[in-house]
This record gives structure tokens, sequence and C-alpha cells, in this order.
């Protein structure tokens, strides 16, 4: 029989050590998507700036 649940049974994705692990990986992801955001803004910005 095919358990689904089993506690034994491992993921596709490692989890991350510690604590300290998934909060460097967040943070790292945090900082990802704000510099993103600061690209599409700013390459926005200069779009705006161009057509007046």
């Amino acid at each position: 029989m095919d358990n689904k649940t089993d506690p034994n049974r491992k993921s596709a994705k490692p989890a991350p050590k510690s604590r300290d692990d998934r909060l460097k990986a967040a943070l790292k992801a945090n900082l990802q998507r704000r510099k993103a955001q600061a690209r599409a803004r700013s390459a926005s910005d200069k779009g705006v700036a161009e057509d007046e």
C-alpha cells in the first residue's frame, strides 16, 4: 500500500538545515525581488521621461 503521508519519505527539494539557512534564503529571494522591482520602475521612468 502506498502511504503519501509517510514521514520517512523525502521531498523533491531538500529543506534548509536550520533557521539561519531558511532566513538567509528568504532574505536573498526578497532582495532579488526588490532589485527586479527597482529595475522595472527605473525602466518605466526612463520611458516616461523620453516621451516628454
